[in-house]
C-alpha cells in the first residue's frame, strides 16, 4: 500500500509514475476524500477538546445549581449532546478514513525510476544471456513425448484423478522433480544463507491482502468452500511475507526459503499453454523471500536474483535475465526481473523465475516493522522476493535441453547426488 503522506505531498508525480502501470489514478478523488478527512478530524478534536473542557467544569457547575436549588437536567443535556456530537463526528470521519483505505488497496505499487516503458512482455528489456544453446544432431523432442516414452509422466491419468492441467509423475522423473527441489533448498540454505521454512498451504485473506493478491486478484485464487474465508497458496510468498505481519522484526536482514505446492485457477489463460507442465494448476517451487532495511532493498534484489540465476548456472541450463516493462510489472512490484530458461522444443526462452522488489507496498499492507539502530524510530520492511526456482519448468528444462537421440535423458552432473548416483533417465 502506498504511503498516503506520500501521496498528500507528491501526488501528481505518483499519478505521472502510475502511468507506466497503465494504472489511471484517481487523484482528484483522493484529494477529495483527503480534504474530508482532515475537516472531519478537525472537527472531531474541536468537540473533543470542548467536551473534555465540559467534564472538568460539569462537577462544579452542578453543584453550584443544587446549591441555589435549580435545575441541573439542562447541564447535563449540555454534556449529553455534546458527547453525542464527538460520537457523531467520529463515526463521520471513521466513514471517510474507510473510503481512504479502500481507495489506498487499488491503487499498485509505483514502478521505480529505472523500469522501462512499455504494454506487455514483448517490450521487456533484456539485460543479460548465460550459457550456450545446446545443438542437436535431431529434432528435439518436447518434455511431454519425452516423459510419455520414458514411462514416467501421465497427464491422461492426472485429468482422470482432478482434471486438465495437472500431471502425474512415478519412477525416475518422479526422482528428478524431488532431486530438483531437494538440490534448490540445499544451495540456498548451504551457500546463500537462506534458512528454509515450512508454512500451511493453506491462508486467509488477511494474508493474501498482505502481499497484494486480494482484493484485486481474488479469481486466480482458488477458494476453499466454506465459511472460513481460507484459500490454497498460489505461492511459499504469500505464508512466508505474512510470518511477521502485525509484528515488529528485531533484526534484519532475515532471508527465509521454502519449498511448497503452489495452486492458481490459471483464470483468463484459456488456450495458452494446455499442453505439458509449462502452465498448471498444481506445481511445486521453491521462494526465497527476504525482509531488509529500505537502504538495502535494491541490493537485496540484485543479490537475490543472482542466487536464483546460479540454481540455473550449476545446471548448467541457458537462460536471460529480462527487466519488465511497466505494462508487464506487478501490482505489488516496484521493479521485477524475470529469469527465461531456454526450452529446445519452442525455440525460445521461457520464465522460470520472478525476482521482485517490494519496497514497503507489502510491509504497509502487513504492519511489519522494524526499529532503525540509528534513530531508534519504528520503520516499514522492504520486502524481495523470487522463485528458485519453479520446480516443475526446471524439470522441463532439464529434460528437454538433456535429452539424447535414444530419447534417453542425461541427469546433470549437480543432481546425481540427489538421484542415488543415477546418471541416465531412460
Amino acid at each position: 500500500m502506498i504511503d498516503p503522506k506520500r501521496l498528500r505531498t507528491d501526488i501528481a508525480d505518483i499519478t505521472q509514475a502510475l502511468k507506466k502501470k497503465r494504472y489511471d489514478l484517481d487523484a482528484d478523488a483522493f484529494t477529495q476524500l483527503d480534504a474530508a478527512r482532515k475537516e472531519r478530524q478537525i472537527k472531531a478534536e474541536s468537540l473533543q477538546a470542548e467536551r473534555n473542557q465540559y467534564s472538568k467544569t460539569m462537577g462544579r457547575l452542578i453543584a453550584e445549581a443544587k446549591s441555589k436549588g435549580g435545575d441541573i437536567a439542562p447541564l447535563k443535556a449540555q454534556g449529553e449532546a455534546l458527547k453525542n456530537a464527538f460520537i457523531e463526528a467520529e463515526q463521520s470521519l471513521h466513514e471517510v478514513q474507510q473510503q481512504i483505505e479502500e481507495l489506498l488497496h487499488g491503487i499498485p505499487n509505483v514502478p521505480d525510476g529505472s523500469v522501462p516503458e512499455g504494454v506487455d512482455e514483448a517490450d521487456n528489456t533484456e539485460v543479460r544471456r548465460w550459457g550456450d544453446i545446446p545443438e542437436f544432431t535431431f529434432t528435439p523432442l518436447d518434455h511431454v513425448d519425452l516423459g510419455a516414452a520414458i514411462g514416467g509422466m501421465d497427464f491422461d491419468r492426472a485429468a482422470k484423478i482432478s482434471g486438465s492441467r495437472f500431471v502425474q509423475m512415478r519412477g525416475k522423473l518422479a526422482l528428478l522433480h524431488r532431486a530438483l527441489g531437494q538440490f534448490m533448498l540445499s544451495t540456498h540454505t548451504l551457500e546463500h544463507g537462506y534458512e528454509e521454512v515450512y508454512v500451511p498451504f493453506i491462508v486467509n485473506r488477511e494474508s493474501l491482502f498482505g502481499t497484494g493478491q486480494l482484493p484485486k486478484f481474488e479469481e486466480d485464487l482458488f477458494k476453499l468452500s466454506d465459511e472460513r474465508q481460507l484459500f490454497l497458496i498460489p505461492t511459499a510468498e504469500v505464508p512466508v511475507t505474512n510470518i511477521y505481519r502485525n509484528e515488529i522484526i528485531d533484526q534484519l536482514p532475515i532471508k527465509f526459503a521454502s519449498q511448497t505446492p503452489c495452486f492458481r485457477s490459471e483464470a483468463g489463460s484459456y488456450g495458452r499453454d494446455t499442453r505439458g507442465m509449462i502452465r498448471q494448476h498444481q506445481f511445486d517451487k521453491v521462494e526465497m523471500v527476504q525482509f531488509v532495511a529500505a537502504e538495502d532493498s535494491w541490493q537485496a534484489l540484485e543479490e537475490l536474483t543472482g542466487h536464483a540465476q546460479k540454481i540455473l548456472e550449476k545446471l548448467a541450463l541457458p537462460y536471460r535475465c529480462v527487466t519488465l516493462c511497466g505494462g508487464d510489472l506487478g501490482f505489488s512490484a516496484a521493479k521485477t526481473y524475470d529469469l527465461e530458461v531456454w526450452l529446445p522444443s519452442q525455440n525460445t526462452y521461457r520464465e522460470i523465475s520472478s525476482c521482485s522488489n517490494f519496497t514497503d507496498f507489502q510491509a504497509r499492507r502487513m504492519k511489519t516493522r522494524y526499529r532503525d539502530s540509528r534513530t531508534g524510530q519504528l520503520e516499514f520492511v522492504h520486502t524481495i522476493n523470487g522463485s528458485g526456482l519453479a520446480v516443475g519448468r526446471t524439470m522441463v528444462a532439464v529434460m528437454e535441453n538433456y535429452q539424447q537421440a535414444d530419447g534417453s535423458i542425461l541427469v546433470p552432473e549437480v543432481l546425481q547426488p540427489y538421484m542415488h548416483g543415477l546418471r541416465v533417465i531412460d
